[in-house]
């Protein structure tokens, strides 16, 4: 037991050559196996085989090497207990002081496009968790590092005091726990896609830190941002932040619910959010046209909200924009101009994020104290529903338009939910009243003079016909809603005698 040994085996060589260089310099012997061990061999780096310490070969094809008792009695080896020493001696086995792991790149390798099943299994690492482990396990001996950014640290303790120091062992150690933990979440999901199911017995989820948060919904609460590995790229998650301020915890609720709406439509749109609803809704034929329909529809809400655009913001856009305060812009780019005339702003938050379809298979995740609620998307629109117009009126071809754009608007609306709209904007939003009829008061006194001939949309059904009542004295002229009450006749026959169309979609879109 004379020199101290370092077990190095990365797929990830950053710095890994001068790390190994500086653990010579300071009395220690390499092992090492593979690539790393060619890496450090051309570097003139001497390193003993994987196969030189477990007298037995590498076999299938690299699969086992180092699952091996040489191997793991050096790791698990408790060397403050005698019994431990005595047996590790009697069966030739020299302790292994540090560890520097990572892992094959499973991650990398199921993003590729068009990867296949057999390649990905092939990347799933087991020599490499089981060595972490076990130095992790016994980090009261063992220096274990699977992560490039703490070979500075570890090299400056070792120059130091001769050694890490517990205190620093014990947090590498958690921190390889988290990455194995980590990587064995996303080998869970990708094997438990393949096999179709939904909800599993177990669910395992991991979250990679995006960044710290000065704090949560307010100031007394710490948060930080998380984000999934290889989520959608249509999230503000994958944002690019061209200016302004950091992220706080509201910006980033706010800005991933002014994407959701935004993405609803095909045509020119912008979005106005605030608290997490939204307060303006506009459809054009330019984005200019569609923002400023969306500032008309609440200019009182929009000041200090959120607001997202399909299109490039133009510099015609991009002036009617900076006319106010707004706490952020996302659009999928910004012209020249337009970012010389927005970046006059210091703090307004500027953010690109790439506008492609995709399908990812993704859960909504809600935490409750002591559970987890999950549920997928609601991505439900009218191509869905079982339509059904049941009034003696049907809609117009105008009021069409209108209903189509409120039961895109209202599923994203805090339940109980009512939107007033014409065919190209919001003109009322009354979001998370206790009773409907309160929320389509509101959203009827938003909208005013304005409700003359607009449409209404509901996101769930109505108890009873007051909503009806309040909505044909307004002159709300046509009602999208899902219909189901056991009082839906009542409904019917208030919008018959006010000559309300009603469409019945057979779709709920609570949202609480």
């Amino acid at each position: 037991m004379s020199k101290k040994r370092a077990l190095i085996s990365v797929s990830d060589k950053t710095g890994v050559v001068d790390f190994a260089k500086e653990l010579v310099e300071l009395g220690f012997e390499i092992i090492s196996t593979g690539g790393t061990s060619n890496a450090l061999i051309e570097a003139g780096i001497p390193v003993i085989g994987i196969s030189d310490i477990t007298g037995f070969p590498e076999i299938l094809d690299g699969r086992v090497k180092t699952l091996h008792p040489a191997i793991h009695g050096g790791l698990l080896a408790k060397l403050d207990e005698a019994e431990h020493v005595n047996q590790i001696e009697e069966h030739g086995i020299s302790p292994i002081h540090l560890v520097c792991v990572n892992l094959y790149p499973f991650k990398e390798t199921i993003s590729k496009p068009n990867v296949s099943v057999e390649e990905a299994i092939e990347n799933i690492d087991i020599g490499g968790p089981s060595m972490l482990r076990s130095a992790a396990k016994n980090h009261q001996h063992v220096t274990v590092v699977v992560d490039p950014t703490d070979y500075t640290v570890v090299l400056d303790e070792l120059k130091k005091n001769g050694e890490t120091q517990f205190s620093t062992r014990r947090r590498l150690a958690a921190k390889v726990f988290r990455h194995t933990a980590g990587y064995d979440a996303l080998i869970a999901e990708y094997m438990t896609n393949l096999t179709g199911e939904v909800f599993p017995e177990k669910l395992t989820v991991t979250y990679e830190l995006q960044q710290s948060l000065r704090y949560g919904e307010n100031p007394h609460q710490h948060a930080a941002f998380y984000k999934k590995p290889l989520g959608s790229s249509f999230s503000i998650a994958n944002a690019t932040q061209l200016h302004g301020k950091e992220l706080s915890y509201n910006n980033i609720n706010d800005a991933a619910s002014a994407l959701s709406i935004v993405e609803e439509f095909n045509d020119p749109a912008a979005v106005a959010v605030k608290h997490m609803n939204p307060c303006g809704v506009g459809i054009g034929k330019t984005i200019f046209d569609a923002y400023a329909k969306a500032f008309e529809a609440d200019p009182v809400s929009i000041f200090g909200g959120i607001v997202a655009l399909n299109r490039e913001v133009d510099e015609q856009t991009a002036k009617k924009l900076h006319e106010i305060f707004l706490e952020i812009i996302i659009a999928p780019s910004f012209s020249k101009k337009a970012l010389n005339i927005l970046t006059t702003k210091k703090n307004i938050r500027l953010l690109t994020v790439p506008f492609t379809k995709e399908n990812k298979n993704e859960f909504r995740l809600t935490s409750i104290e002591g559970g987890l609620l999950v549920q997928d998307y609601d991505r439900a629109g009218l191509d869905e529903a079982t339509i059904m117009v049941p009034t003696k009126r049907k809609p117009t071809e105008e009021e069409w338009e209108a209903l189509k754009l409120g039961w895109k608007v209202v599923k994203h609306v805090k339940s109980n939910a009512i939107v007033v709209t014409s065919k190209d904007s919001t003109l009322g939003v009354g979001a998370g009243q206790m009773n409907r009829v309160g929320a389509a008061k509101i959203a009827l006194d938003q909208a005013g003079k304005k409700a003359q001939g607009a449409v209404l949309a509901s996101d769930a059904f109505f108890p009873m016909d007051d909503t009806v009542e309040a909505a044909g004295q307004a002159g709300i002229t046509a009602i999208i809603q899902p219909g189901g009450s056991v009082k839906d006749a009542d409904s019917i026959k208030k919008a018959d005698e006010y000559g309300i169309a009603m469409v019945f979609t057979g779709i709920r879109h609570f949202k609480h």
